[in-house]
């Protein structure tokens, strides 16, 4: 599994290396947006040269998972809510692995960073036993290197220094566009600098040296006989039939005699539903992973009773995702949006969309099963860090506020500077009462430009031009939020 010695460090790799550090000293400390990407872009640099080196082929799954995790980095650079964002980053991680690891199976999707947490280590030694070869016996190029690096940095310096005292709008442009470097954040800088330099030669070395995770063996459970296996399994299936044909009654007759006969409210019956349904969807997925393993395997026959009896299963669950998601319009209509309920619901889409990816392996084969749901999950995080979150929140929100007028102002003050677009609509005193925290907050926050989404830079434009009323008080506003709807 283990991969052997990698290829020696060239020197396109150790630039693409260095420029991951020093662009990590210079741009990560303010916060993350653009600036993560500007510094993805050398590492992936980097991987592309060492992989190259040691003989690797550029396949076109690793072209999907490299520019998959790129893609994603995008998000922090677009939205200002951080939820969103945490969760690129994070599923961008998980692309990354597998563009330099590779694999096709559920070991190599699963286990992919394993292989860059093990570089950490071995990629540091080989980075530095390579830096040695190439400037070891050289040490008159290396002293080349270094003396046109500080003459260029003295001219600059220099140079710089003139003409931004020549010309004030030169020097608001360079003060805009050189990072801050303050002795204060010397120590902070050089942690970042290491951290680059480490992580870039990690994600190098895993890609000269990748784990081969596509060889770890996972033995079949031992199948079972028909009647033991396929028993629970129709048993079940009922049960979910009779549960969908009840709903496809109330569906068709109303939910008016449902709650009379319950005693529910529409909002409790809404409420009630949700939950208990996404957990079906994920106990039929781990009943369905549990069948394959111990089903019957002897014949043409077996393959068509496991195929019939877990689509059956598979189909009667997608009308239950399907209910899910309708109980959820039901709950949001009675209680508003909020970033748990837009979050379980895009979790219980996926979902969905899991098990008919399922069905399909059922019927064209497995194979390609590990990767697909890697690739749906990934275009599924994409999707719902770029449709913004909060400001679909907000927006449904403040159309629930029009249509009933009810609102939550303590949760809406919680929203992002994404939000904000939306949450201009409101009218005043609403308007000023809920834009106020987070006006206050983006004039606290005096990050650089590579530091500042394109959601915080639209919202500080929009409260630029229309700036909360200084005329409507904070005890005005806090008598509008003894009744918050929901929460």
């Amino acid at each position: 599994m283990w991969a052997t010695a990698p290829a020696p460090v060239r020197t396109p790799t150790l630039w693409a290396v260095l420029a991951t550090g020093v662009l990590s000293m210079l741009l990560l400390d303010g916060g993350l947006a653009i600036n993560l990407l500007l510094v993805a872009i050398p590492a992936a640099l980097a991987a592309y040269f060492a992989g190259r080196d040691a003989g690797r082929r550029t396949r076109a799954w690793s072209v999907v998972w490299g520019v998959g995790g790129i893609g994603l980095l995008a998000v922090p650079a677009l939205r200002d809510a951080d939820w969103p964002s945490f969760l690129a980053v994070a599923t961008a991680i998980g692309l990354g692995s597998l563009a330099l690891n590779g694999g096709r199976t559920w070991p190599a999707v699963l286990l992919g960073p394993v292989g860059v947490v093990n570089s950490v280590v071995t990629g540091v030694a080989w980075g530095w036993r390579g830096l040695r070869e190439r400037f070891g016996g050289a040490r008159r190029g290396l002293g080349v290197g270094l003396r046109a690096f500080v003459v260029s940095a003295v001219l600059l310096l220099v140079f710089g220094a003139l003409f931004a005292g020549a010309d004030a709008a030169f020097a608001d442009l360079l003060g805009e566009l050189v990072p801050d470097t303050s002795v204060t954040g010397g120590p902070w800088r050089v942690v970042l600098l290491v951290s680059g330099l480490v992580v870039a030669v990690a994600v190098a070395h895993t890609a000269a040296a990748p784990v081969r995770l596509d060889r770890v063996v996972v033995r079949p459970g031992r199948p079972r006989n028909r009647v033991e296996w396929a028993l629970p399994l129709i048993v079940l299936t009922v049960l979910f039939a009779a549960f969908n044909a009840v709903q496809l009654v109330v569906l068709l007759g109303g939910y008016d005699d449902v709650l009379k006969k319950t005693g529910q409210s529409y909002a409790e019956y809404a409420r009630q539903g949700f939950w208990q349904l996404l957990f079906v969807t994920l106990l039929t997925l781990l009943v369905v992973v549990f069948a394959l393993r111990w089903a019957p395997r002897d014949g043409a026959g077996d393959r068509t009773l496991v195929r019939a009896v877990l689509g059956t299963l598979c189909g009667l669950a997608l009308v239950v995702v399907a209910s899910a998601v309708r109980r959820m319009d039901m709950y949001v209509e009675a209680y508003g949006l909020t970033r748990l309920r837009i979050s379980v619901l895009a979790g219980e889409l996926w979902l969905g969309l899991v098990i008919v990816l399922i069905m399909a392996a059922g019927v064209w084969g497995a194979r390609w099963l590990p990767r697909a749901v890697a690739a749906s999950a990934a275009a599924g995080v994409l999707a719902f860090g770029l449709m913004s979150p909060d400001s679909l929140i907000a927006e449904k929100n403040v159309q629930r506020y029009e249509d009933t007028g009810k609102f939550d102002i303590l949760y809406a003050r919680d929203l992002s500077a994404d939000a904000v677009p939306a949450l201009d609509k409101l009218k005043e005193p609403m308007r000023s009462c809920v834009l106020r925290p987070i006006a206050d907050e983006l004039g606290q926050d005096d990050a650089p430009w590579y530091a500042t989404s394109w959601g915080e830079a639209r919202a500080r434009d929009i409260l630029r031009d229309h700036p909360p009323a200084e005329s409507i008080s904070e005890s005005a506003c806090n008598s509008l939020t003894e009744f918050p709807e929901y929460r």
